[in-house]
């Protein structure tokens, strides 16, 4: 049992390998980015309203023409067997019990097929391939499947460099593949002393010269809505819509790309304003509670995007568990900030108290 998704780390943490958990856990570079992501939301204060007659608060979200339970989903995570013999099947599972919506990742250890079956709602997230070709078959492969949006990352024309792995010559156990592509010749199972094995299997895999021009051709290609992930500037935000996006996801990749980026929720506010009402717009990266998702809507988010507490819930078998506690957690923060639902949210005021980074 857990009374917050912070315990889950620790349990977590006592049970994986070391290299597991550094790849889970770790950022780019010196991990600015990722320390300033909680600062930076723990920075946020709410001014909650009183006697608003609340005792039941809705916390349903519609986003992109369907209602979430919650707005809440899960976030697009690679190799999830790396936690969990059933990985991403037992968390697309504990999504569906949830209400929420599963983005399946285009690194996932099980098929998006798989995934898509087991999930009540999914999504489908594409990483830029250098085979064109591959990535029509992505694309029509998700649309089959049922997943009912695409969501495309930008932010990773090459992987971050991650000390972590680095230092640990990380590579994936033989047992874990990326299933969506077995045809495809993987470095990835391959140790090298001082390298990151899964570093340099997207090195080899993912095309970096990525551009506005790929973006529009993925737009024509595919009737789903087309959302974009990895924005932080307000002008590629409004660059998105022009070019067909029906949403975008505002998030630095949890630390994990371009260290000392600036922290996802205080880019959140300049993106809402650049798009106006023309998109929808996500917040991913260092959401940790209920708090920390209203804190979200009220700056603007109609929903967010959760990672890596529920890969340590999946580590140790509490996926269902650790939904719950963030939907209760949810719940009880509306209940306590006056709001009836989430429209009550977004009117709510919020304040700033300056933080000073170290370590």
């Amino acid at each position: 049992m857990a009374d917050a998704l912070s315990d889950y780390e620790s349990q977590a943490a006592a049970i994986l390998p070391t290299a597991v958990w550094d790849f889970v856990a770790g950022g780019s570079g010196s991990e600015i980015t990722l320390r300033l992501n909680r600062m930076a939301l723990d920075a946020v204060t709410l001014v909650p309203r009183v006697l608003t007659g609340v005792d039941k608060p809705d916390t349903t979200a519609a986003v992109l023409g369907h209602e979430w339970s919650s707005p809440i989903a899960v976030a697009p995570m690679a190799y999830q067997r790396l936690l969990h013999a059933e990985g991403e099947l037992q968390l697309a599972g504990a999504a569906a019990d949830a209400g929420i919506p599963y983005i399946i990742s285009t690194l996932s250890s099980y098929t998006l097929e798989e995934i898509a079956g087991a999930a009540a709602l999914s999504w489908f997230q594409l990483y830029w391939l250098r085979d064109r070709a591959m990535i029509r078959s992505l694309v029509d492969r998700a649309g089959k499947a049922g997943c009912r949006a695409l969501m495309v990352t930008v932010d990773v024309p090459v992987m971050g460099r991650r000390l972590r792995d680095v230092r640990n010559s990380f590579a994936l156990p033989e047992d874990v593949v990326a299933a969506n592509f077995v045809d495809m010749v993987t470095e990835a199972h391959a140790p090298v002393p001082g390298l990151s094995a899964v570093a340099a299997h997207t090195a080899s895999a993912f095309e970096p010269a990525v551009s506005w021009r790929d973006l529009e051709w993925l737009r024509s290609s595919t009737e789903l809505p087309l959302v974009v992930k990895g924005i932080l500037d307000p002008r590629d935000a409004r660059r998105a819509v022009d070019a067909g996006a029906a949403g975008v996801v505002v998030s630095n990749h949890g630390g994990r790309q371009l260290d000392t980026a600036i922290a996802s929720i205080d880019a959140l506010g300049p993106v809402v304003e650049a798009v106006g009402n023309d998109c929808v717009v996500l917040l991913d990266s260092g959401i940790r509670s209920g708090t920390d998702v209203i804190k979200a809507i009220a700056l603007g988010a109609s929903a967010v995007l959760v990672g890596r507490p529920l890969l340590w819930a999946l580590a140790v078998e509490a996926v269902d568990e650790a939904l719950d506690l963030l939907r209760r957690e949810l719940r009880d923060a509306m209940l306590l900030a006056g709001c009836a639902d989430l429209n009550a949210v977004g009117e709510l005021t919020t304040g700033r108290t300056p933080w000073q980074i170290s370590g």
